[in-house]
């Protein structure tokens, strides 16, 4: 069903932009308004927010159903068959909600040239904006029912990798641990995987985004895990680090310390009023002290919600301060080139006093195989 406390806020976000309205895609934001479940293909589909009024649609005739579920009133559900096309739907959603006199909003990372391209055929005189800053301020803020979707993906992920870590064994391709590691996730609960698991060992893992490959794991490997699900729409995204054997290279079990000590750094200074460069800046000053700035060369963490990744980003140079509700990630890293890497992530959410790590696997390096 349409979030009417949502819809009510984001006309109001769109009528402080001073502009028409938003068209949304199948996806988050889209899900986020109109709790409608749809999906990207060769069918478009358009959802409109009007800066008032009731919120439109262009949809194939077989999904029409789940506009009418959502609460959209018929009258402005333009749906389409194969057989006819989409143009002439376009062409009635372009005269009903007036698009050629208007500017709309439109999403960076998800409007496609195909569904541009056919706006802009019904209505030559569409202008478009970027709709994101408007999105982003409503899905800021977590509300209690986003957080305990997150909490319940992160209790099936955590339980997930206890599992899976007796299973580890020494000569085992990274490809099989994360098929495994799939199974448990799956078994135990996920509506599905957040992302395909990054599984990187030894020299893989000084790559933050490795995928896995057909190398097998070695006694003296550090083993990092990054892994997630949905429950009812929401993500988990922890990172833990291992070591394979009970020997591992001196070096190594320093860097483990200090990314240890610079995650706990950068949630400690999670609090209402820090800014998301300060969470950065906090973790980066341990990597920095230890002697591995340079090994450390992505940002701290990344809002968490709907999407796995998106606002706000802990990066220096974002002054967006932070409030009760916000979401993220914690993730700092040490890579040494041809020898391994150390990333150590967890889930946090801003409280009135505080923060809370939703994240509570050890921190600890386990050895396993």
């Amino acid at each position: 069903k349409m979030n009417k406390t949502r819809l009510n806020k984001l006309q109001t976000e769109i009528q402080k932009q001073q502009i028409n309205g938003v068209i949304l895609m199948p996806g988050p934001n889209s899900v986020y308004i109109s709790g409608m479940a749809t999906h990207m293909s060769e069918r478009p589909i358009l959802l409109f927010i009007p800066n008032y009024g009731e919120p439109a649609i262009i949809i194939p005739t077989l999904e029409a159903m789940k506009a009418q579920d959502a609460g959209i009133p018929k009258t402005r559900i333009f749906d389409w068959g194969d057989e006819d096309g989409y143009a002439g739907a376009f062409a009635q959603a372009a005269n009903h909600l007036n698009l050629d006199e208007g500017c709309w909003g439109v999403e960076s990372f998800h409007m496609r040239v195909l569904e541009l391209d056919a706006l802009k055929n019904a209505a030559p005189s569409l202008a478009t904006t970027y709709a994101d800053p408007v999105m982003d301020v409503l899905r800021l803020i977590k509300d209690k029912n986003e957080i305990a979707a997150m909490q319940a993906a992160i209790a099936v992920a955590e339980v997930s990798i206890d599992a899976l870590l007796p299973r580890i064994k020494i000569g085992m391709s990274e490809k099989q641990v994360a098929a495994l590691l799939t199974q448990e996730l799956l078994q135990r609960g996920a509506d599905s995987i957040a992302f395909g698991p990054i599984v990187s060992s030894g020299p893989n893992s000084a790559s933050p985004h490795a995928m896995p490959t057909e190398r097998s794991l070695q006694a003296g490997d550090l083993l990092v895990i990054d892994w997630g699900v949905f429950i009812n729409d929401y993500p988990s995204d922890i990172t833990r680090t291992f070591a394979i054997g009970e020997i591992i290279d001196p070096e190594l079990q320093n860097i483990y310390a200090a990314v240890k000590e610079a995650n706990a750094a950068g949630k400690a200074a999670a609090r209402p009023g820090a800014t998301c460069q300060d969470i950065d800046r906090a973790a980066r000053m341990v990597i920095t002290a230890a002697g591995y700035a340079k090994n450390f060369f992505h940002r701290t963490g990344h809002g968490l919600g709907l999407s796995v990744h998106e606002e706000p980003s802990m990066v220096e140079g974002n002054t967006h301060i932070l409030v009760e509700g916000n979401v993220f990630t914690v993730e700092p890293g040490i890579y040494l080139p041809g020898r391994g890497g150390v990333r150590i992530e967890d889930d946090v959410v801003i409280t009135p006093d505080g923060h809370l790590s939703l994240t509570s696997y050890p921190r600890d390096l386990i050895t396993v195989g």
